[in-house]
């Protein structure tokens, strides 16, 4: 009996898998700024709605953790203004 296996479809598609994990931390930031925009306001009390604030938090000391593993990591640059600079000799 002859199996077929089909490739897995983000496994052999890394841009896309990047593409969507991009996606996911700029709908993160936007949500955080729109939090911090419309509490700053004074639209809400961070008291009265604890669960979203909980939640905002959460995800924001996720978007923070992200960001250090990244810059250890180094992927913070992008390859192409590393050689743009290198090249104009900063």
């Amino acid at each position: 009996m002859a199996v077929l296996h089909a490739p897995h479809p983000l496994r052999n598609h890394p841009d896309a898998t990047r593409s969507v994990a991009d996606l996911f931390w700029a709908l993160a930031i936007g949500v955080i700024a729109a939090y911090a925009f419309f509490a700053a306001l004074g639209a809400f009390s961070p008291g009265d709605v604890l669960p979203v604030t909980i939640a905002v938090a959460i995800l924001f000391a996720l978007w923070v953790g992200r960001a250090i593993v990244a810059r250890r990591a180094g992927q913070s640059r992008d390859p192409r203004l590393v050689h743009a600079r290198e090249r104009r000799g900063f």
